[in-house]
């Protein structure tokens, strides 16, 4: 099993860094270990991965948030596999960092392969789905390679050298110690140039498809969870890898339900009388079957019950939350003759139960023995 080192000591900056620390210090980093300034050093290739790695995850707030939360186990069990195959796919992901540092398109030439973009879909689901997780079936309009031509954009598959770069799609600028290919203004990185046209993609190599995927959203999620999908993006350059699809949940909210972190909330109201007795009660759950709970005698207004394991499971493997019912304790309304009746001498009573001196509960037991020795003498 390989230890991973922690993407905070990797770039030298503290947990509470912000968005320009992280970037100032991989932008650091990426200039110390490029592989043009180190040519055959594979030491440096695996640090400058590495702090590309580190920059993926700590630039992205929802990454950020699951690693600091859950580290790198939370991560993989988000979707979230990490690391870059090769430089290519580093210069793609980051090529307005290295624009800016080396001035060039991007440090990597545009005619060798390139990783397709990754793309974001929204999926609205309901809260139960949310809670027990479903499958969904959703399009994904995306570039691909044309059929047609296999990519070329040419009908004949062929495309003509061009002559600005020799056919390499580069042409290369010095600044001090550093060497750089930037891309064919004429070519545009491709090295060569299409002189039949495709019909089907106008010789651009690529068509614009729909594809339907089979989404299994896991048991838990929440508004702002993200899955990633690898290789479900866009088809690659030059023979370059698809990117990656990011789906992104937003829940819908329910008539009963609410939530706050993996515990499932619910408000129900019950009668002063059961408040007071206490009593056994059905409640709903969020998958519509009904728990018994039990409300303790002397129940007030606001009180939390807890059903212990009734809530959201933990999408990261944490464990699973709670149902909390919040009682609400109504007045009734609207009394007749005889329950207003009871009402105050249940009051009378309390004011008895509370009076601590007692002198109203013997003043009434002076009275009974006074009547009663009374009537012996009539």
């Amino acid at each position: 099993m390989t230890v991973k080192t922690c993407y905070y000591e990797v770039l030298g900056v503290e947990r509470q860094a912000d968005e320009t620390v992280i970037k100032k210090a991989y932008r650091s980093l990426a200039l110390k270990y490029h592989p043009d300034r180190n040519p055959g050093d594979v030491e440096a290739e695996a640090k400058f991965k590495e702090a590309a790695e580190a920059y993926e995850v700590l630039s992205d707030p929802e990454k950020r948030r699951l690693y600091d939360q859950y580290g790198h186990e939370g991560l993989g069990n988000a979707g979230f596999q990490g690391g870059f195959q090769d430089f290519g796919d580093i210069f793609s992901a980051f090529g307005s960092i290295f624009q800016d540092l080396f001035n060039t398109g991007g440090g990597a030439s545009s005619s060798r392969p390139r990783r397709g973009r990754d793309l974001v879909y929204e999926a609205v689901i309901e809260f139960t789905e949310a809670f027990t997780g479903v499958t969904r079936e959703i399009k994904i309009p995306r570039e691909e390679s044309c059929p047609g031509c296999d990519g070329s954009g040419s009908k004949s598959r062929r495309r003509s050298a061009c002559r600005q770069c020799g056919g390499s799609g580069q042409i290369y600028q010095g600044r001090g110690f550093i060497r750089m290919a930037g891309t064919c203004p004429v070519c545009r990185g491709s090295g060569s140039l299409v002189t039949d046209p495709c019909d089907e993609c106008q010789g651009q190599g690529r068509i614009r498809r729909s594809r339907t995927l089979s989404v299994k959203i896991p048991a838990g999620v929440d508004t702002g969870s993200r899955m990633r999908l690898t290789g479900e993006g866009e088809g690659g350059h030059n023979g370059g890898p698809p990117g990656d699809l990011y789906v992104e949940i937003i829940v819908r909210h329910h008539e009963y339900f609410s939530r706050e972190h993996n515990h499932a909330l619910l408000e129900r109201k019950v009668d002063m009388v059961t408040a007071a007795l206490g009593a056994e009660i059905e409640v709903p759950t969020v998958t519509g079957e009904s728990q018994t709970l039990k409300i303790p005698a002397g129940a007030q207004n606001g009180k939390l019950l807890r059903l212990t394991g009734l809530g959201f499971k933990s999408p990261a493997g944490g464990p699973t939350g709670d149902l909390i019912v919040t009682l609400l304790v109504s007045t009734p309304q609207d009394l007749t003759e005889r329950q207003e009746e009871l009402l105050r001498e249940f009051a009378e009573l309390e004011a008895d139960k509370n009076d601590d001196s007692g002198l109203r509960r013997l003043a009434k037991k002076a009275r009974r023995k006074l009547k009663k020795a009374l009537a012996c003498f009539l």
